[in-house]
């Protein structure tokens, strides 16, 4: 079967176009006066935070968006707070490195009509080591240590619903119910889309208990499961489909979720921390590198808060 041939774009307002270009340039930060810098008291023993979660979260967002390190994050955002005219105090750089650890964010995310179908997959981040180019040219130096992040994300709005943070030796399929846990309860799951490595009871029993419908191909060497639960007949099923129709037919969904999931590799560059306090990492600042499609030219971009 000959390879469809992939769709050309050519730019025709040419003024429009350079005009969407300019305003990518544009910077505007917009500081409410109202927001609750200092925290308020907590009622605890010991000496209170000084700062929010909000103000903590501003700065970080910063950070982020940036690219800076803590003590030039410190610099930039008192110099914002100087140009609105607000007389805050700001934090340091070893407050902002110690509240990042506990800091609990609640991202807003945009809902598409109808069910949620999730794309899940994982990626790796080298936090030690040396540079793919010096390994290439030199050999390896010394030992390289790898950290696994675990996505879920909503191809309809290209947001990432959920994220874990674990350790190089833990596997995909562990991780797949807490995935599912970070989705609230009352959202409608529609299908769970995901590679061979997920095929395996916990990963359908935790979809199934969502009321979700399961898109994993089945391995090669695949047998027949002992039907005692409805996991297990609804996986048989999708077995003898595939004996049936044959696995060319499942190959549209393993493409759809590495290419939808290909632009979030380049979140594994570089980690801030080295230390993982705890298995789970809720998605933090994933809003601020979320891509978007420019209507103009047809070119993915990232999407600035």
């Amino acid at each position: 079967m000959s390879k469809p041939l992939s769709a050309r774009y050519r730019t025709m307002n040419w003024s429009s176009y350079n005009a969407s270009l300019r305003k990518r340039g544009a910077l505007l930060i917009w500081v409410d006066k109202d927001m609750a810098w200092r925290a308020p008291p907590d009622g605890r023993l010991g000496r209170p935070a000084v700062f929010s979660d909000a103000a903590i979260q501003f700065c970080l967002s910063i950070k982020v968006l940036f690219k800076l390190p803590l003590r030039q994050t410190a610099g930039m955002v008192a110099s914002l707070l100087k140009l609105a005219g607000l007389d805050w105090p700001v934090p340091d750089f070893s407050t902002l490195c110690r509240r990042q650890k506990s800091l609990a964010i609640q991202v807003p995310y945009r809902r598409a009509d109808g069910p949620l179908n999730l794309l899940v997959d994982s990626t790796g981040i080298k936090f030690l080591g040396d540079g793919e180019w010096q390994a290439r040219k030199h050999g390896v130096q010394g030992r390289r240590q790898w950290r696994k992040v675990h996505l879920a994300m909503d191809p309809a709005t290209s947001d990432i619903r959920a994220v874990e943070f674990t350790p190089s030796r833990d596997g995909d399929s562990p991780v797949l119910p807490d995935l599912l846990g970070q989705i609230p309860e009352s959202e409608l799951i529609g299908t769970v889309t995901a590679d061979g490595a997920y095929d395996t009871r916990r990963c359908h029993k935790a979809i199934i208990e969502r009321d979700a419908v399961p898109i994993i191909p089945i391995r090669k060497n695949g047998r027949l499961w002992k039907e005692d639960c409805p996991a297990a007949r609804a996986r048989n099923d999708t077995l003898r489909a595939t004996r049936y129709y044959g696995r060319v037919e499942l190959t549209p969904f393993l493409a759809r979720t590495s290419c939808d999931l290909s632009g979030f590799v380049q979140l594994g560059r570089k980690l801030a921390r080295r230390q993982v306090p705890q298995r789970g990492m809720r998605p933090g600042f994933i809003v601020i590198g979320s891509p978007f499609v420019d209507p103009l030219s047809g070119v993915v971009h990232r999407q600035e808060p």
